[in-house]
C-alpha cells in the first residue's frame, strides 16, 4: 500500500457483541470441588432446613441396613446412589422426603473378626468374660460405622447421617427383644429339633440368606442295601414273590457322612421299577454274577455301567410294584458290622415320597431325617419324630457315641473336606456295602461369611411357625403369618420391578419356619425362660408373663442386651415370682435377620423422622434381599404388625466388571467407590447409575466410566453456555409466553413435555428414562438446535423483542434443568446454582422443581416445528457436503434453494425465518419440482436442496452475507447490525 493511499479502517464490533459471560468451568474438576461442597450443605443444615417445610406430604424410604465391617464396595454405591436419587428427587417434587441411615451392628461376621484377634494371640474366646466380648465387638462396629458414613457422605448421599438408627444402639435392641416377647405371647414361638443349614465353621445355624451356592466337588455312592423282610400285601392278601428277599435296594448320594444316620429307604409310586440281575461281570467289580438289584428302569442302565458292567453282563427279571416296595424292609449297609456296637442293628423302612425322581440316581432315596428337609418331613408326616438321630457336632463331627466314626469331621474348622466322607466309604467297601463310586461337581451351599461349606444338621432351635395362627386379633390380611405376607405381596405392596413380587411370593409360599436362633454370642439374646422339667411341647414349657417380659425391656432401654448377660440376670427378671432353680435362661442370640426385620419398629415406629403410620413408603435393595431383607421384614412384621411394614419395594441388579463378570479381588476387576471419586469425581460414579438400567446387572469398568466423564462434558458444556445467556437477566426484561417468537413458545411446549416426563419418570423411578430426555435434549434440541439458532440474536441484536424473549427462555430453562438434574448431578447442579445465585444461604437443594404453566402446551405448534426440524435437518446435512468439498467455511456463506413438495410444509417454513433457523444468510423456498443435482435425505421426503452461495458482503459484526452490507452509517454492518450499534 502506498503511504499516500486513504483508506477506511472497519472497526473492532467484537466488543459491542452480547457474548455469554460466565466463571463457570469447562473443567469441572470434581474430585477436589466436591469435599467443599459437602461441608458447605453440612454447614448450613440442608437436610434439617427442608424438614422445616411445613404441611408437605411425608415420603419415607426406610434404608436397608448395611453391615458394619469394611470399606464400601460398588454394589454399596449402586444402592445409596438410587436411595438418593428418590430421596431426593421426591423431595423436589413436594414432599417431605425423610431418609434415616441405618446399620446392621449384630451378628457372625463382626464376632468372627473378633475371634480371629484372639486366635492371633493363641486365646479362647470362650474364656473371655462373655460382656467383655461384646463390649469388643461392639467398639469394632462403631469404628466401621464412622468409616462408612463418611464414604456414603462423600457420595453425595442426603439424609440424618447426624443420628442414624444402629441395631446395637440400647433403645434398639430393647425393641428387638420386644419384637421378640411379641412372638413369644402370641403362640407362634416354638423349640423344635429339625435339621437345619449349618456351618461348622462358624458353629451355628444359618438362614437361608446367609447361604450361597457355589461349585463344590463331592463324592458319590451307589449303596445297596439289604431285603430282610417282605410282607404281604395288606389290600389283597397276595403272598409276596420270594425272589425280592434275596435282592437288594440301590441308593445313590453326595453326602456319604450321611450313611450312618439312615433311617429310611424312599420310593415313587409313580416311577417304574424293575428286579435286575448281574450276569457277568468284569475282573475288577463289586458287584457278583447272580446279585440281584431293585432299581428305576429309567436309571437300571446308567447304574449297572457305573457298576462297570457291560452290555450283556445283566438282565432284567421283571416288573417290581409300588406295593412290593411298600412290603420290603431293609437292613443298614453297616448292619452287624465288627465294631458297630449294634449300633445299626435296626430295621430300615421303605416309604413312600414324591421328592423322589428317575431323573438321576436310582430311583430310590436315601433317608436321614436329621440331616435332609424333605427326609424330615417324611418322618413328622408319619410321626416317627422318635427315629431322629443326634450324630453330628456342632463342629460338624461324628460325636463320641457314633461307633467307627466318632470325631472324625464332616468339614473341618478351616473349611475343608474333613475324613468323614472318606471314613465313611471305606467301610462301605470293606463290608461289601457299595457298587460304585465317583466325584461330581455340583453346586452346593456355603456360608456367605466364611465361603466354607454348610451341612443340614438335626439340632434344637427356635423357630416362628409361619402356618400356626396368630394369637393377637390382627386378622385383616390373614391369620396366620403365611396368609398375612401373602396377602401383604399381593394386595398392600407395588413392585419395581413387578418380577420381584414373583420371587418374592413364591419363597414364602413355600418355605418352612422360620429359625429364629443363633449359637453365638453378639446379638439380641432370645429373652424367654423354659421350665426344666418340662419338654417343649408341654402348654408350660415357655414362661409367658407380661411383668418379667416388661423387667428385661427396662433394662435393656438402659443397659442395652448385655443385661441379659450380667451375674444375676435370672433372678433378677424373674423377680419374686418364680423360683430361678426351676427355669433356665436361653443364652441363643436371635437370627440377624430378625434385627434388621425389625427395623420398621424403632425407626419408622418410633423415631420422630419415621413414617407416621410406622409403614414406610419404599424399601430398596439388590435382587438377593428377596431371600433376605425383604423377606425377614415382611415376615417379622406379619407376625407382630399383621401386615407387610412397606408399601412399595424396589430392587437392583448386581454390579459386573465391563466384560459382564463377577466381580473378585483376586481376578482384580473390583472397582471401589474411593477410587471412581478421586479420578472423576462423585457425580460421575452417579451419573454411571443413572444411565444404566438398575433393574438388570450394571457394568462399571474403566472405558465405560471413560464414557460416562465424556457425556458428562458435553451435558456440562451446555450448562455453561445457558449460564452465560442469562448473565444480568431481570425480572424487568422477562417477557410473557404469550408475546414470544413461535420458536420459544415451541421451546417452551418441550419444557411442558418434559416437565410430565421427569415428573412420572422420577415418580416411578426410573432414572435411565429421565436422565436419558434431558441428555438428550440438552444436547440434540438446546445446543444444536435451540442454542445454535438463537446464538445470533443473544450475541448480535440490540434491546430486541426477539431478545428478550431467548432470554426468559433461557432463564425458564436454568430453574427446570437444575431442579430437574440435582436428584442426580448433586455437586455439578448445586456449581450451576451458585454460579447465578451465590449466598451463603443459598443451595439448589433447598428449590423445588418449578410448576410449568399448563398453557406452554401447544400441540399444533409443535407439530408445526417438527416439520420445520426435519426440513432444518437436510439442509444442514446438505451445507455439510459443501463444508467436507471446502466450498463454504460456514454456513453462512450460503443461500440455498429448498424445494418442499408437501404444501403444507413449505407454508409452515414461509412463515418463519428459516434462514435463521438453518443459521445461512438467505434461503429460497420454493414448491418447484426438485431438480435431479438437489440434495435429499431418505428419512425426510419430499425435501430436496439445491445449493447456492449468499450474495453480498460479510458484515463484520454478524458475519452474515447480505446485499446491504456496507450501505449504513456503520462501516461493513448490516441492517440489524446498524440498527443495534445505534
Amino acid at each position: 500500500m502506498c503511504a499516500d493511499t486513504t483508506e477506511t479502517t472497519v472497526p473492532d464490533y467484537k466488543t459491542t457483541l452480547s457474548l455469554p459471560k460466565t466463571d463457570f468451568p469447562m473443567r469441572a474438576g470434581l474430585p477436589k470441588r466436591e469435599p467443599d461442597w459437602l461441608a458447605r450443605w453440612e454447614k448450613i443444615g440442608v437436610y434439617d432446613r427442608l424438614r422445616e417445610k411445613e404441611g408437605r406430604p411425608a415420603f419415607t424410604l426406610h434404608d436397608g441396613p448395611p453391615y458394619a465391617n469394611g470399606h464400601l464396595h460398588i454394589g454399596h454405591a449402586l444402592n445409596k446412589v438410587l436411595k438418593d436419587f428418590i430421596v431426593r428427587s421426591q423431595q423436589m417434587m413436594g414432599r417431605d422426603a425423610r431418609y434415616v441411615p441405618g446399620w446392621d451392628c449384630h451378628g457372625l461376621p463382626i464376632e468372627w473378626k473378633i475371634e480371629q484377634k484372639y486366635r492371633e494371640k493363641g486365646q479362647n474366646k470362650d474364656e473371655v468374660d462373655v460382656v467383655d466380648f461384646r463390649q469388643e465387638c461392639r467398639r469394632f462396629a462403631e469404628g466401621w460405622i464412622d468409616i462408612q458414613r463418611e464414604e456414603f457422605k462423600r457420595l453425595g448421599v442426603t439424609g440424618n447421617w447426624a443420628d442414624p438408627y444402629l441395631t446395637m444402639n440400647f433403645h434398639a435392641e430393647r425393641v428387638i427383644a420386644e419384637e421378640f416377647q411379641k412372638f413369644l405371647m402370641n403362640g407362634t414361638l416354638y423349640q423344635g429339633s429339625k435339621p437345619v443349614m449349618w456351618s461348622p465353621v462358624e458353629k451355628t445355624a444359618l438362614a437361608e440368606a446367609e447361604v450361597e451356592y457355589h461349585d463344590h466337588k463331592s463324592h458319590t455312592i451307589w449303596v445297596p442295601f439289604d431285603v430282610v423282610s417282605a410282607s404281604d400285601f395288606p389290600n389283597t392278601g397276595a403272598c409276596m414273590d420270594t425272589d425280592l428277599l434275596s435282592a437288594r435296594v440301590v441308593i445313590w448320594t453326595t453326602t456319604p457322612w450321611t450313611i450312618p444316620s439312615n433311617k429310611a429307604v424312599a420310593y415313587n409310586p409313580a416311577i417304574s421299577y424293575g428286579l435286575y440281575e448281574v450276569t457277568g461281570t468284569p475282573e475288577e467289580c463289586w458287584v457278583k454274577v447272580g446279585d440281584t438289584y431293585l432299581l428305576a428302569d429309567a436309571l437300571a442302565e446308567e447304574v449297572l455301567t457305573k457298576a462297570r458292567l457291560s452290555d450283556g453282563q445283566w438282565t432284567r427279571v421283571r416288573d417290581v410294584s409300588a406295593d412290593e416296595l411298600a412290603g420290603l424292609t431293609l437292613a443298614h449297609p453297616f448292619r452287624g458290622v465288627e465294631g458297630g456296637e449294634d449300633f445299626w442293628d435296626y430295621d430300615v423302612p421303605m416309604i413312600d415320597g414324591e421328592h423322589v425322581t428317575d431323573e438321576a440316581g436310582t430311583g430310590f432315596v436315601h433317608t436321614a431325617p436329621s440331616h435332609g428337609q424333605e427326609d424330615y418331613d417324611a418322618f413328622v408326616k408319619r410321626g416317627w419324630m422318635d427315629r431322629m438321630t443326634h450324630n453330628i457336632g456342632e463342629a460338624g463331627e461324628f460325636l463320641p457315641h457314633v461307633p467307627l466314626f466318632k470325631g472324625l469331621e464332616v468339614i473341618t474348622a478351616k473349611g475343608k473336606e474333613g475324613k468323614a466322607n472318606t471314613a465313611v466309604i471305606d467301610k462301605l467297601v470293606e463290608v461289601g456295602g457299595l457298587i460304585a463310586r465317583g466325584r461330581m461337581t455340583h453346586s452346593y451351599p456355603h456360608s456367605w461369611r466364611s465361603k466354607a461349606p454348610v451341612i443340614y444338621r438335626n439340632t434344637p432351635q427356635w423357630f416362628a411357625a409361619i402356618d400356626r395362627e396368630v394369637g393377637d386379633g390382627q386378622d385383616t390380611y390373614g391369620k396366620t403369618i403365611r396368609e398375612r405376607a401373602l396377602t401383604s405381596i399381593d394386595k398392600l405392596v407395588k413392585w419395581t420391578p413387578q418380577t420381584g413380587r414373583n420371587r418374592l411370593y413364591s419363597m414364602i409360599e413355600a418355605r418352612p419356619d422360620w429359625v429364629l436362633s443363633r449359637q453365638r454370642a453378639w446379638g439380641v439374646p432370645l429373652t424367654c425362660f423354659v421350665k426344666r422339667a418340662a419338654m417343649p411341647t408341654d402348654a408350660d414349657f415357655l414362661l409367658r408373663d407380661e411383668a418379667v417380659n416388661a423387667r428385661i425391656l427396662e433394662a435393656f432401654e438402659a443397659e442395652g442386651a448385655d443385661a441379659w448377660y450380667k451375674p444375676g440376670a435370672k433372678e433378677r427378671f424373674l423377680g419374686n415370682d418364680y423360683d430361678p432353680s426351676e427355669w433356665e435362661q436361653v443364652f441363643d442370640i436371635l437370627d440377624v435377620w430378625f434385627d434388621s426385620g425389625s427395623t420398621h419398629a424403632f425407626v419408622l415406629r418410633d423415631r420422630p423422622d419415621g413414617s407416621e403410620d410406622g409403614i414406610a413408603d419404599l424399601y430398596l435393595e439388590g435382587t438377593d434381599q428377596h431371600r433376605g431383607w425383604f423377606h425377614s421384614s415382611m415376615l417379622q412384621a406379619c407376625g407382630t404388625l399383621g401386615r407387610a411394614p412397606y408399601r412399595g419395594v424396589l430392587t437392583h441388579g448386581f454390579t459386573l466388571d465391563e466384560k459382564g463378570n463377577k466381580m473378585s479381588k483376586s481376578l482384580g476387576n473390583t472397582v471401589a467407590p474411593e477410587d471412581v471419586t478421586k479420578q472423576y469425581g462423585a457425580d460421575i460414579l452417579r451419573l454411571w447409575v443413572a444411565q444404566a438400567d438398575y433393574t438388570a446387572d450394571l457394568r462399571i469398568g474403566p472405558e465405560i466410566l471413560k464414557g460416562t466423564a465424556d457425556g458428562y462434558r458435553r451435558l456440562r458444556n451446555t450448562l455453561r453456555y445457558m449460564l452465560g445467556a442469562v448473565t444480568h437477566f431481570t425480572e424487568d426484561q422477562r417477557v410473557d409466553a404469550k408475546d414470544m417468537p413461535e420458536l420459544e413458545r415451541y421451546i417452551l411446549h418441550r419444557l411442558a413435555e418434559l416437565d410430565h416426563v421427569v415428573r412420572e419418570g422420577y415418580a416411578a423411578y426410573d432414572f435411565q428414562g429421565v436422565y436419558q430426555q434431558l441428555f438428550n435434549f440438552c444436547t440434540v434440541e438446546l445446543s444444536a438446535f435451540y442454542f445454535d439458532i438463537r446464538k445470533d440474536a443473544l450475541y448480535c441484536d440490540g434491546d430486541t423483542a426477539r431478545r428478550r424473549a431467548a432470554r426468559t427462555v433461557m432463564d425458564l430453562l436454568f430453574h427446570r434443568l437444575t431442579t430437574w438434574l440435582a436428584p442426580i448431578l448433586v455437586f455439578t447442579m448445586e456449581e450451576v446454582w451458585l454460579e447465578r445465585f451465590p449466598g451463603d444461604d443459598s443451595s439448589i437443594h433447598l428449590q423445588d422443581i418449578p410448576e410449568t404453566p399448563k398453557d406452554w402446551l401447544d400441540e399444533p405448534l409443535a407439530a408445526k416445528w417438527q416439520m420445520v426440524r426435519r426440513a432444518r435437518r437436510v439442509v444442514t446435512a446438505a451445507l455439510e457436503v459443501q463444508r467436507t468439498d471446502k466450498v463454504i467455511g460456514a454456513s453462512l456463506e450460503a443461500a440455498p434453494v429448498v424445494h418442499v413438495r408437501e404444501p403444507d410444509m413449505l407454508e409452515a417454513l414461509k412463515s418463519v425465518a428459516f434462514e435463521d433457523v438453518c443459521i445461512t444468510s438467505d434461503i429460497f423456498l420454493t414448491g418447484d419440482p426438485m431438480p435431479n443435482e438437489a440434495y435429499r435425505m431418505p428419512e425426510v421426503e419430499g425435501v430436496g436442496v439445491v445449493f447456492e452461495k449468499a450474495e453480498g458482503e460479510k458484515c463484520q459484526r454478524c458475519w452474515k452475507i447480505l446485499p446491504d452490507v456496507g450501505h449504513h452509517a456503520h462501516p461493513a454492518t448490516c441492517k440489524r447490525c446498524n440498527a443495534a450499534l445505534d
